[in-house]
């Protein structure tokens, strides 16, 4: 599936037209992770479908949705823009973007700097790197050229080689573990726990993929992830402001921001 898609990200690139440059506010992911308005940061995600699950969400309405999970009190939002696959658009980020007042993040399938300019014009504070779509060295030139233009990065990982290798290469400010074997589409929290102990000091660790449940966040709150990436079980709750209710186990906001 993945070799499936980065051919059709291939050819998507060599027809990209980039759009106009959008003027909004900008929000740090990483300081919204560092100072979460719970016991642990919430990056919630905006997605109507996956490869793996088919459409999650019939009633898609992109711009209610980011709100309502401005109001259930997430730390920042992720945005599927992928086409294809995920039944995403550019135009649901950056209709997003001039709706909410929280980082918002591009997650997609970034693997040339022209998407990376892409993502600066449509008004994106972070975006999505997978390691193991392209080689490690061109996820560092990816990287840095989106933080020369300002744009921070989540960086992916699905497996402890992935890792080690990408800790060889360099260390990034954000650092997310995949708990979905990408092969087999199984999840499990324990890849979150075994790969926790490799994560340096000095970067924010994400848990993406397979959280439900405030037994959940425990879990991988417990081994040190700062942040969790929550997408499936909030699309599928009756509200955006009910499924983080119900994620974070009723826990109320201890701060403002």
């Amino acid at each position: 599936m993945l070799k499936k898609i980065l051919e059709i990200k291939k050819e998507e690139i060599a027809a990209l037209m980039l759009p106009e440059q959008v003027d909004v506010p900008h929000y740090s992911l990483y300081e919204a992770l560092q100072t979460p308005k719970r016991s642990i940061g919430l990056i919630a995600e905006v997605k109507k479908a996956s490869p793996s699950k088919g459409v999650i969400k019939e009633q898609f309405d992109p711009i209610k949705i980011a709100k309502g999970y401005e109001v259930g009190g997430a730390d920042a939002i992720s945005v599927l823009t992928d086409v294809q696959f995920f039944q995403g658009h550019r135009d649901f980020l950056t209709a997003i973007k001039k709706t909410v007042a929280l980082p918002v993040m591009r997650k997609d399938f970034i693997i040339d700097k022209k998407q990376v300019d892409e993502t600066v014009r449509m008004g994106a504070d972070a975006m999505l790197l997978i390691v193991g779509t392209v080689p490690i060295l061109q996820i560092k030139e990816l990287y840095d050229y989106a933080y020369s233009l300002g744009l921070e990065c989540l960086v992916e990982v699905h497996a402890k080689d992935e890792l080690e290798e990408l800790l060889k290469t360099f260390s990034p400010k954000i650092i997310g573990v995949n708990n979905r074997n990408l092969k087999t589409f199984e999840t499990s929290l324990s890849q979150t726990e075994e790969m926790s102990e490799l994560i340096p000091g000095g970067s924010l660790f994400v848990s993406e993929s397979g959280i439900h449940l405030k037994q959940d966040l425990d879990r991988v709150g417990k081994v040190g992830a700062a942040g969790v990436l929550v997408g499936e079980s909030l699309m599928r709750a009756d509200s955006p402001e009910v499924g983080i209710s119900t994620l974070f186990g009723g826990e109320t906001i201890a701060t403002s921001s």
